[in-house]
């Protein structure tokens, strides 16, 4: 005989499910903001071991630019993705946190029957 599953732990189920799809996506957002960063880190080493002219690309097109110019911007950037990891890792372990609320209710809810 097939047992029915109350509504109730239908829509925590799918709850669940959201919040495992919400992870996935903080994953691959951080994992795209931690690969930019390794690559402005590799630029500014690339800028510190150099003394060469300098140049960045604006669109489509290479411009030379100043190197303390250059490290500056990059500076920024870094600072700003390291803001949105630090920040992506917050929102994680809310859901995280979530997340085990609701899998200790519904085993809660499933022990009880």
């Amino acid at each position: 005989m097939k047992q029915e599953i109350p509504k109730e732990l239908e829509e925590k189920f799918k709850d669940l499910q959201l919040l495992e799809q919400n992870l996935q996506n903080f994953n691959l957002q951080k994992q795209k903001f931690q690969i930019e960063l390794v690559e402005i880190e590799n630029a500014l080493k690339e800028l510190n071991d150099e003394k060469k002219e300098t140049y960045k690309i604006v669109s489509n097109i290479m411009i030379e630019a100043s190197p303390i110019e250059l490290k500056k911007e990059l500076e920024s950037k870094k600072e700003v993705i390291n803001l949105r990891i630090k920040n992506l890792e917050k929102q994680e372990t809310n859901i995280r946190n979530k997340a085990e609320e609701i899998q200790k209710e519904v085993m809660s809810k499933l022990q009880k029957k």
